[in-house]
């Protein structure tokens, strides 16, 4: 259970500042819906993921049939949460739509960065 939380931290962390980070730079350049929905869609990744971490130890030990139904019901209570800033996003134009979509795959994007860039960086060292 510690080693999920860690990695929770260290991918969430990441997004947070990442989003925030970017969020602000469209904010200072006058583009405040992209920049408010953008941290608003990261809000709610990181609080999917944290759910995707807290309902794997749930599952161990179940039944077969026990289990397929705690992961449907997890599953739309995630999906609920990640239509959260996509309605508010459609709702109010104090956020912008398509930022708010990138926000929710923010996490995403992090895990998928940090693996490329392991995967890159042992390269260029032994090209040196």
């Amino acid at each position: 259970m510690e080693s999920i939380r860690q990695t929770q931290k260290k991918y969430c962390s990441t997004a947070i500042a990442v989003a925030t980070f970017a969020g602000l730079l469209f904010i200072l350049a006058g583009l405040k819906p992209v920049g408010k929905a953008l941290i608003l869609g990261t809000i709610f990744s990181i609080v999917n993921f944290i759910l995707i971490g807290e309902t794997i130890p749930q599952k161990i030990g179940k039944s077969k049939g026990k289990n397929i139904f705690l992961s449907l019901v997890s599953i739309l209570f995630r999906y609920l949460v990640l239509a959260v800033p996509i309605i508010v996003a459609i709702k109010f134009e104090q956020f912008n739509l398509f930022s708010a979509i990138a926000g929710i795959f923010m996490v995403q994007l992090v895990i998928l960065a940090d693996h490329a860039l392991t995967i890159i960086w042992p390269t260029r060292e032994k090209q040196l």
